[in-house]
């Protein structure tokens, strides 16, 4: 059974930083491609950085270039998002997912329909 639990969220103020895990089990980190997501209130979902299962090439969104990276530890089961100078509009549930389909970091990112997620981590930017 496929299960990703992220956690790490909270409440931080405007240039802070925070990390966000998602532990996962029921696959292989070696076989599935696996991203962060998030949801603002009244806006959609987008996809905030992936990472392929292949070559661990990455992707990541351009509102967050260059506060975020997205890394795998195979040993822990359980990737990670290092956000730094978190902005206010970056508050958001931040969701952990990922699709059997062999997709690249990119693809998944941008996939409307994705098999499996976690139940989400609130982060809340403000001063």
């Amino acid at each position: 059974q496929v299960q990703l639990v992220e956690s790490g969220g909270g409440l931080v103020q405007p240039g802070e930083s925070l990390r966000l895990s998602c532990a996962v089990s029921g696959f292989s980190l070696d076989h599935w491609a696996i991203g962060w997501f998030r949801q603002a209130p009244g806006k959609e979902r987008e996809g905030v950085s992936c990472i392929s299962s292949s070559d661990g090439s990455t992707y990541i969104e351009d509102s967050v270039k260059g506060r975020v990276t997205i890394s795998r530890d195979h040993s822990k089961d359980t990737v990670y998002l290092q956000m730094t100078n978190l902005k206010p509009e970056d508050t958001a549930v931040y969701y952990c997912a990922t699709d059997p389909l062999g997709l690249t970091a990119d693809r998944l990112c941008k996939l409307s329909d994705i098999d499996y997620w976690g139940e989400g981590t609130l982060v809340t930017v403000s001063s």
